[in-house]
Formats: C-alpha cells, sequence, structure tokens
C-alpha cells in the first residue's frame, strides 16, 4: 500500500516521539535547577556568556564560592569537568576544581599553575584560583586539554570575564 500524508502520522510513532521530547525537556529541567546559579546581582547568562568567550571549551570548569564554603554560587563547566582529577602541577598528585576552591582560592595569593597533563606531553592542564574582585568571594578555573593555555594566562582571561559581567 502507497504511503500517503495522512497515513504517515498514523499509529504510535508520533505520540512516542512528543512524550520522549517532554521526558528530555523535564530531564533538562531537572539538572539546570541543581546547577549553581551566579552570584547575588549578577546575570547568570550574562556571567556564562563572558566566560565562555574568554576560556570556553568542553574541558574548563570554572567555580565561585563564598570563602570558607565548599558550596559553589556559580559553576561554568559540566560536572565531568569540574569533577575531574587532574595533575595539581604545583605539588605531586591530583586534585579536582572543588578541592581546589576549599584550599587554594583562599590563600593570600592567587594560584598559577601549569604542566603536562598526558604522559606524552601532548596534553596540559592550567589552574588558577583566588578572589574575585572585592566582591568576598573566590574563584577557581581549570582548562585542560591540547591547547590548555598556562594557568596565569587562564587567570587572566576568567578575571577579564568577570569584570565584563560585573564582578
Amino acid at each position: 500500500m502507497p504511503r500517503t500524508p495522512s497515513s504517515e502520522f498514523a499509529g504510535p510513532e508520533p505520540l512516542l516521539a512528543r512524550f520522549m521530547v517532554w521526558v528530555m525537556a523535564a530531564a533538562a529541567l531537572g539538572l539546570t535547577a541543581c546547577a549553581p546559579g551566579a552570584p547575588d546581582g549578577i546575570s547568570k547568562p550574562t556571567l556564562d556568556n563572558a566566560v565562555n568567550n574568554a576560556i570556553g571549551d568542553p574541558n574548563t570548569c570554572v567555580l565561585i564560592a563564598k570563602p570558607g564554603s565548599a558550596t559553589p554560587v556559580y559553576q561554568f563547566g559540566s560536572h565531568a569537568a569540574c569533577d575531574r582529577s587532574l595533575p595539581a602541577c604545583d605539588r605531586a598528585g591530583t586534585r579536582t576544581a572543588a578541592e581546589v576552591l576549599t584550599s587554594e582560592a583562599q590563600a593570600p595569593a592567587p594560584l598559577a599553575a601549569s604542566c603536562p597533563s598526558s604522559p606524552g606531553g601532548d596534553r596540559s592542564v592550567g589552574w588558577t584560583a583566588g578572589r574575585v574582585s572585592d566582591r568576598g568571594l573566590i574563584y577557581v578555573a581549570v582548562m585542560e586539554g591540547p591547547s590548555a593555555p598556562p594557568g596565569r594566562v587562564v587567570g587572566e582571561k576568567v578575571l577579564h570575564a568577570f569584570r565584563l559581567a560585573g564582578l
């Protein structure tokens, strides 16, 4: 039997497709509801855009928190990027962005460290952490990949993005 326009939409497929779209939209809303927003008085889309333009990459993580808190008020990057254990660069071992946020970001001097992140040296990691101007906030940013800039450069770029966003 030849297909006609009306017979193409007969059956359960359109209902299933609409249901799947609804399920995916609900899941996406649920995931974003758990993600941190932005610091008080700062637009999350504006901050996201500024950070993305400065250092955006699938392997980038930026966390902002209040000093003494391990709970970020802002996160740029996926949980996969932010929860990765990467070479510490300034000491032996590995660490995550959250670990740097609770230790190095609260130090009086900002952190800027870089090193190879793969045995062959074809990938690198750049760490930066410190205070966010005079807002009473701390941050950590990390980039990892074949073209990750040094931590000092990551720091300059992310601090410039913060200023552009009003931080």
